[in-house]
């Protein structure tokens, strides 16, 4: 049997973007859910004026928030697999079906990574390319694993990571840390290499000081989360 897969759409302002998004994801043929994490702009207005099928959160939880509660709509709903692809565009809807083979041979959680093979897709910028590189490494020495692209909000769940991730996930830039656990709780993770492009619209919470700020708090929750797990 096929499995059966919902395509989780976390979005905070992502007025000007979501109903392309959401037309992409229904092209290749999926379910899907946009997550409304308490935007303030016209997002709820743009999905219930079109008919999308939308999760409208009482207030701003948070990236963390949203995709866990993307997370827990899967499960209760008796979805196989689900898989995060973000409202801003980023995240092309043409390697969902890559992310799904990837799970359904056997993978509890699948990364889509920009730097595992070279592409002609957005790369990020050279100073997020270095955190990206510093969080990689951060991975390799607390867990034994390296992983190409620990920043990649396009990932595909099986059910145990599911389960795993309704139980408990990061609030803040979660990504990293939640493949630490991940790894830690013993779950399979791969990752499948895909091309991505630059959003299309609004703006990256991570810029200026906050960049400095998501470094050192993510290196942090990464060795947190490996010992934490390891003494379990």
């Amino acid at each position: 049997m096929e499995p059966k897969v919902l395509i989780v759409i976390p979005a905070y302002n992502e007025a000007d973007n979501i109903l392309n998004t959401v037309r992409g994801v229904v092209e290749h043929g999926y379910d899907y859910i946009v997550v409304n994490d308490g935007s303030r702009d016209a997002t709820l207005d743009v999905c219930r004026s079109n008919g999308l099928n939308v999760l409208d959160l009482p207030m701003n939880l948070g990236i963390g928030g949203a995709v866990q509660a993307g997370h827990k709509y899967a499960q209760r709903f008796g979805y196989d697999i689900d898989i995060q692809l973000d409202g801003d565009g980023q995240h092309d809807p043409a390697y969902l079906d890559a992310l799904v083979r990837e799970v359904a041979s056997g993978a509890d959680l699948v990364i889509g990574s920009r730097f595992l093979e070279k592409t002609d897709g957005f790369q990020s910028t050279f100073m997020r390319r270095v955190g990206i590189t510093w969080l990689s490494a951060m991975l390799k020495l607390c867990t034994g694993r390296r992983v190409s692209d620990p920043t990649s909000g396009f990932r595909a769940c099986g059910c145990r990571a599911i389960d795993l991730f309704c139980a408990s996930y990061p609030v803040d830039y979660p990504e990293p840390e939640s493949i630490a656990v991940a790894i830690k709780s013993g779950l399979s993770v791969k990752e499948v290499s895909v091309e991505m492009r630059e959003r299309q619209g609004g703006t990256s919470s991570i810029g200026g000081l906050s960049s400095v700020y998501y470094m050192l708090k993510v290196s942090l929750a990464i060795l947190i989360a490996s010992v934490s797990r390891r003494s379990k």
